[in-house]
């Protein structure tokens, strides 16, 4: 079924996996022409290319490129692959930012306190068994679910502590990269009349994560930039918007000392006691990409099915 005008292209900075592929499917679904930009591994193409094939079989077009999404080079190399996939008439109706590219180090070494290792300890004690087994156990019972045992867990976090050129690597990466993308697809004359620009961030934009103060700053830069591009950019007729999803169970997201915990605690927290899914963001996103969501500009919509305000 196709929703969106056959000249239309969406443009998916990180689109091999998460909510980028996600996004990818489901604009394809409907209609929308695609463009991948993704940095893989050879080993990992198998998978992808499957991943791919189901969006090349649908009724549109589709190209999709391995590439460094945060060179010059590679933005350039990508636009020319663009404008020849794209044709005279084809325009980007819609440009995702959903690069997962950042340090997960913390900034300060631990303070040698781990209540979660305590607690473990203490409860071996009291019924008498090892700590190997309780933290076995428990881990097997957060995996399947069990989720009210994440106090329990420990995070595993390295020894090495961030220093200046990982922030600025990961604000660049997930952040700042986005307006260079804005400013050469505009000034190559690509964005269709009514365009779309949309970025991910994460609860952590206000939200103290150990191992996560580089992304958080890259996010909030984001945002920033966004906001920015809504102003500057809306005479042009683009909009730019940011997606909070919850808290994900994604590629990038495992990746994140604690995520298990993390993971558990959304669930526990969202009124729906479910985990936001990328299928479930991705349909939004779609919507953000119809005619009808034209008048919303220089926001930050929360898709997480109300985990952002309910409590433990």
């Amino acid at each position: 079924m196709r929703n969106f005008d056959n000249a239309h292209w969406a443009v998916i900075l990180g689109g091999s996996s998460g909510f980028g592929l996600a996004t990818a499917k489901k604009l394809a679904q409907h209609g929308m022409n695609i463009m991948v930009v993704h940095r893989d591994r050879r080993g990992a193409m198998k998978r992808i290319e499957q991943e791919f094939d189901e969006i090349r079989a649908r009724d549109i077009g589709f190209h999709a490129m391995n590439t460094d999404a945060l060179s010059e080079a590679g933005r350039s190399g990508v636009l020319e692959a663009l404008k020849e996939q794209m044709g005279n008439t084809g325009r980007v109706r819609m440009l995702m930012h959903s690069i997962a590219f950042g340090n997960l180090k913390p900034i300060a070494p631990a303070s040698g306190e781990n209540l979660a290792a305590q607690a473990v300890s203490a409860l071996a004690e009291k019924l008498k068994l090892d700590v190997e087994s309780i933290d076995a156990a428990v881990g097997e019972l957060m995996d399947e679910g069990v989720n009210s045992f994440h106090t329990l867990q420990s995070a595993e976090y390295g020894t090495t502590l961030m220093d200046e050129e990982d922030m600025e690597r990961t604000i660049y990466s997930m952040g700042s990269s986005l307006l260079s993308w804005v400013q050469d697809i505009h000034r190559q004359g690509l964005f269709a009349a009514d365009a779309r620009i949309l970025g991910m961030t994460s609860e952590g934009n206000e939200v103290a994560w150990k191992g996560y103060a580089a992304v958080a700053a890259a996010k909030v830069a984001l945002e920033s930039i966004s906001r920015s591009i809504a102003v500057e950019y809306a005479p042009f007729g683009i909009r730019s918007n940011i997606i909070q999803a919850g808290v994900t169970p994604t590629p990038a997201l495992k990746l994140i000392p604690g995520s298990t915990q993390m993971k558990a605690v959304a669930e526990l927290r969202n009124p729906f006691k479910e985990t936001t899914t990328p299928e479930k963001v991705a349909d939004f996103i779609a919507l953000m990409c119809t005619d009808e969501a034209a008048w919303v500009n220089g926001s930050i919509l929360r898709v997480d099915g109300g985990e952002h305000i309910a409590s433990l």
